[in-house]
This record gives structure tokens, sequence and C-alpha cells, in this order.
């Protein structure tokens, strides 16, 4: 890596470009971008956060690439075809990818590499705020934006801080996680997801080859070759005594070896993911104290069961939930909320990991749901690029309904939104899920607006009575 010439980023609005342009801004690197989302007037907040920090935005055509550009840097997601590369070529410009540039920032820090296919943004940020709390100037580069961070004017996927330790989120989605060499390296959790198994596995092998200190999960038979030479952490794991758990809506709460911890996040897997913090974190120099006032501190990740609004007894809410462990978990901690009915609408992240994902969505689904629950389903997201459109939406909900359950498909996104309000009524607990699409989250505002505006119609009627009961409480922190 360069680190003083001009820097272009080739799809900078995605997570994880994005993330690491702000952190080369904000080292006082000169920095550019592009991306398809912004050529098209999609993705403006992204594009403004980035803006301010001094970062110039071109359209994704090669001219924001010039004599002084020295790199270019580029995710799995550009194709060879992209006249930025070209252009790069042409005035000398080396071409590297995204994990190359995260592994030369894993290298030059203490790095605490957070791994596993569900769960990585939410340990990545309880870390980030623990180590906060204990005044050890953490940096942090990762997917998921934390709450906190935005609330600071920011993106929130990235921050310099002032001590020597960095917390990334180490994607194996591509393979290319086995290029970093941290100093931690943690291992959630293994399921299927942009590959099987057995193919994760073999990456995170290497992962742990690769690792100065190992923590795993205690839990869950498809790590068990891990834990050999590894530090466990988890509720079934000696020294981490677990007493006392309540699981409630937006929060959960247990006490840990005599210390009290309230964690902001719901469902037995963000329990675990607090474990995973806490274990990591006093091992980093965090006393058990500040890793409770450090957890209590956290805001959340943003689309990770973050609050888009309470009304007239109806809640919606807004989550990242994409693959099937992560939905059958939301799923799980929704209908730990005895009577409320779920309707979700959620929105296939693109056509290869939905056909690759198929049998295992519909089981998610099938087993996720209740008979009065009700899935809606708009077409498969499609970011652009070179893909086989080969399978629809449609496809699951077909199968989800011949097993039973309450399914629905539109072609169309404003439909499927449309069909939600239709069937919203008090005691519903409304879900919107998908991944890469940012715009999810203004479905969400906009789905809770026109809920709250039909409840409000009705109760003018005499129809529907009440505020939305604690949930409410939670609007204003979590709409940051």
């Amino acid at each position: 890596m360069n680190d003083t010439g001009k820097i272009h980023f080739t799809g900078i609005g995605g997570s994880g470009m994005s993330a690491l342009s702000q952190m080369a801004a904000m080292e006082g690197r000169a920095v550019t971008g592009s991306d398809r989302d912004f050529d098209n007037g999609r993705n403006a907040g992204f594009r403004t956060a980035l803006e301010r920090l001094g970062i110039k935005i071109f359209r994704q055509d090669g001219s924001g690439i010039d004599a002084g550009t020295s790199e270019l840097a580029v995710s799995t997601a550009i194709e060879d075809s992209n006249p930025e590369i070209a252009k790069a070529k042409a005035v000398g410009a080396r071409v590297l990818h995204r994990s190359e540039l995260l592994a030369s920032y894993v290298g030059r820090f203490r790095t605490v590499a957070v791994g596993g296919t569900s769960g990585k943004s939410t340990v990545v940020g309880m870390i980030f705020s623990i180590l906060e709390e204990a005044g050890l100037g953490p940096s942090v580069i990762t997917g998921g934006p934390l709450v906190g961070l935005k609330e600071r004017g920011l993106i929130g996927n990235a921050w310099r801080g002032s001590g020597d330790i960095l917390v990334v989120e180490a994607d194996e989605s591509d393979g290319t996680i086995v290029q970093y060499r941290p100093a931690v390296g943690i291992v959630l959790n293994i399921s299927k997801d942009h590959k099987s198994v057995p193919e994760i596995q073999a990456i995170f092998r290497k992962f742990a080859d690769n690792t100065g200190k190992l923590y795993v999960n205690a839990a869950g038979p498809e790590l068990a070759e891990f834990r050999n030479g590894a530090t466990a952490f988890g509720r079934d794991c000696p020294g981490m005594r677990v007493e006392d758990l309540r699981l409630e809506m937006f929060g959960s709460s247990f006490r840990l070896n005599g210390k009290d911890f309230a964690v902001p996040a719901p469902g037995l897997y963000n329990v675990d993911n607090a474990l995973a913090a806490i274990r990591v974190s006093m091992d980093l120099g965090a006393d058990l104290s500040a890793c409770a006032a450090g957890l209590r501190k956290f805001r959340g990740i943003q689309r990770r069961f973050q609050l888009a609004g309470s009304a007239g007894g109806v809640t919606v809410l807004d989550d990242y939930a994409h693959n099937p462990a992560k939905i059958s978990a939301v799923l799980d901690a929704l209908h730990g909320s005895p009577g409320r009915r779920v309707i979700a609408l959620y929105q296939p992240h693109g056509f290869a990991p939905t056909r690759h994902l198929r049998r295992e969505l519909v089981d998610a689904f099938l087993g996720g749901l209740t008979r009065t629950d009700v899935l809606i389903m708009p077409e498969i997201f499609y970011a652009g690029g070179t893909v086989a459109r080969d399978i629809s939406s449609r496809d699951l909900t077909d199968e989800i309904s011949a097993g039973g359950r309450s399914a629905f498909y539109f072609k169309e996104r404003r439909d499927a939104a449309a069909k939600a309000v239709e069937l919203a009524s008090p005691g519903d607990i409304i879900i919107v899920m998908g991944a890469r699409d940012w715009t999810l989250s203004d479905l969400a505002a906009e789905l809770f607006e026109s809920v709250r505006k039909k409840l409000a119609a009705a109760d003018t009627d005499g129809g529907v009575c009440g505020s939305g009961g604690k949930a409410g409480l939670f609007q204003d922190r979590d709409r940051g």
C-alpha cells in the first residue's frame, strides 16, 4: 500500500469500500471514488457523508483517475471490463483488491478480526464500544454502520482512534479472509451462506493458522476442530458463569461472574455476541466493569433489529437478516413476544445467493414463521452487472405456501409494502429484512409512516386505541 499518493475507490458506496476510503481520508490521504448507485441518483446520504471528509466523487467512467492517482481499489463486485480499471492501468496506477487494502491495515495495528457467518458486525461494534469505554482509543473498520458513530455525523462503518488497536469485520464470503494476519482472531459460528459449510471451514482453518491468538465459540459442532488450542467463550464455557438471563423485545440482561449486564440488543444470539465481546475485550485490557458499561452504552448496528417506529399497537422494524441462520435467529427473537403476529417483508439479496441458498431459505421461513404469520417477498434485488437471472422470489413463496405458511409474491417492491400496510393491525410486528440494498431502511421508514396514518385514521373513527406500548420508548434512540 502506497500511503502517500491519491487513491481512487471504484464502488465506494459499498460497505467495505466506503469504510476503507474513510480510513484513508481520516489519515490525511487524498481520496476519490465512484459508484453506480451515485450515478443513478441513489444513496445520496452516503455520498454526502463521504464528501464531508474531503472525498471527491466522480462518475464511474474513469474521469476520477488521473496522473496523480497512485492506486485504484476495487472489490470482487467490480468486473475486469470496468472502464476505471483500464484508466488506472493507462496512468500507471496500481490496482489492488479491497482485501489487500484491508490486510495492510490489519498488519499495521494490533488487530482484532471478527469472523463467522453471522454476528460479525454486532460483535465488532460491541468490542469497539467496550474498548472506547476502557479508554483504549480503538479504531474500527466494519460492514454494518455503528449507530454511535452515525451520531457523530459519520457513515458509521469506520473510525480512526488514537490507540494501536483496530477492530475489523473479517468477511469470509469471497475467501479473502485468509490474507489477514491479525493479532486476535474470533470465530463466532459457521453455517451455509455464500459458500457451503465445508468450504467455509476450510477458509477458517487458514484464518486460524494466520491468527496470533484465536477465540472460538464453545457451542456448535461445526466449530469442534477449531477449539484445540483456542480460547473458548460462550454460555457453556468454563469461567463465564451466566445467571439470571432475561430476554425482552429490545434487549437482554444477565449476570456474568457476579456482574450485572444489560445489552440493548434482542435475542439469545445477541447474548452470545456479547459474551464473545466481553471475553476478548478483557484480554485486551478492559475490566469487567468497563465491559458492562461499554455494552450498556452500545447503540447498536444500523439495520440490526432497528426500530423504524411504533404506533397504534404496531411495531415496524428494519433488519439486515438475509441468510438462513440470521433469518431464523431474528424470527425466533420476534416470537419472544407472545401473541404478536409477524409480518415479514423479505427482499432476497441477489440471484446467485438466492439460487445457492434456496432450500435453506425456504426451510428457515417454514421453521421460523407460525401459521398466523405472513411473509411478503418482492422480486430479488439486482445490483447490476452480469448475472444469470434464472430464479425468482416467486419460486420461494410458492414453496413456502405449499408448506403451509402464508406467503405472497410481488414483482414490484412498492406493491409488497402496500400489502404489509393493508394487513397491519394492532399487535402486529412488521419487519423489513434483506441485505445489500440500503434503501430498505427508507422502505421501513415509509412503511411505518403509512401504517401510522392508517391506524390514526382508524383511531379517529374509533377503531384503534393505544400508543404502541414499550417499544415506543426506543424510537428516538434507534432511529438515530
